[in-house]
């Protein structure tokens, strides 16, 4: 798709700014569980297979020669999206000043930039559907209201990233039926994607910089994971998507996910939220239950 230089994602001249999420939103009370990496591949499939998102992957990111550090500074910029407050503002101006940058052909020969509005959206839409998808698998799934109040507070953060309104559904039924129609007629197959999946067989990729993690156990720590990372990216991915790359899945492997899924809500019982936490997401709990506290 060829976009003027005018077609970029960006606030509209004039409108009101957004105010970042605070301490009495339920995305401030809910947190964001180290568990939730597990979905992190089902997002990156969603986001590489939009043929702009996928072109920028292939030609700017650094998941290929530093999957790693990649990932922490994704969940990074997500945190600060969410639980960040004020800083939150100065996030999305440096994702858009990064991204100005993401431009070139993309697989089809055309042209691509990176504030597409439409891949953009696409990015922190998809993001949203994956949590909920999250929650439904290895937490519980939220009543309506819950969805449309953690739906309408992650518009709230679309609008401070500079997401024009008219490119975030207005509800949840708006939402599933976007994200139903971009997986049907906007996503494809591509080489990003092939590379995406041959990259959940972690053939080629390293120890995590973790202390307990050392490289010996990672070598014995592998194929569990890799089976692992397989299940829980293919299973949970849309049907269709499942469809356009010829992936397999039985019932089989559905009650394996399953049993996954239970073995994760288990041993997450106990955790206390400190360490289950991610460090912004913790004290952004920690917020919440202060303005709980000093409310009358």
């Amino acid at each position: 798709m060829t976009l003027s230089e005018t077609q970029v994602a960006a606030p509209p001249s004039g409108a009101t700014p957004a105010e970042p999420l605070g301490p009495e939103s339920l995305t401030w009370k809910m947190g964001l569980p180290r568990t939730a990496l597990l979905l992190a591949g089902r997002a990156l499939f969603l986001q590489t297979m939009h043929p702009v998102v996928g072109a920028g992957v292939r030609d700017f990111s650094t998941f290929r020669t530093d999957p790693w550090g990649r990932l922490d500074r994704t969940l990074e910029s997500l945190q600060i999206q969410m639980f960040g407050g004020a800083r939150s503002i100065d996030e999305a101006q440096r994702l858009r000043e990064l991204h100005k940058k993401i431009r070139g052909i993309g697989f089809d020969g055309e042209r691509y930039r990176a504030l597409n509005p439409e891949a953009y959206a696409w990015v922190h839409l998809s993001n949203f559907d994956t949590a909920l998808c999250f929650d439904r698998w290895f937490i519980r799934a939220h009543d309506r209201p819950a969805q449309e109040r953690l739906y309408a507070e992650w518009r709230r953060v679309g609008r401070v990233l500079g997401i024009r309104e008219e490119h975030l559904p207005a509800d949840i039924a708006g939402l599933r039926a976007y994200v139903d129609d971009v997986v049907e007629h906007t996503l494809r197959d591509n080489e990003m994607a092939r590379e995406l999946l041959q990259s959940l067989r972690l053939d080629d990729v390293s120890a995590p910089p973790l202390p307990y993690v050392p490289e010996p156990l990672w070598k014995v720590l592998r194929p569990l994971s890799r089976q692992l990372l397989h299940d829980t990216t293919v299973g949970t991915l849309p049907s269709g998507l499942r469809q356009k790359l010829g992936l397999a899945w039985s019932s089989i492997d559905r009650r394996r996910l399953q049993g996954i899924a239970l073995a994760v809500r288990a041993a997450s019982l106990p955790v206390p939220d400190r360490l289950m936490q991610y460090p912004l997401a913790y004290r952004a709990q920690c917020a919440h239950r202060a303005v709980r506290v000093s409310t009358p």
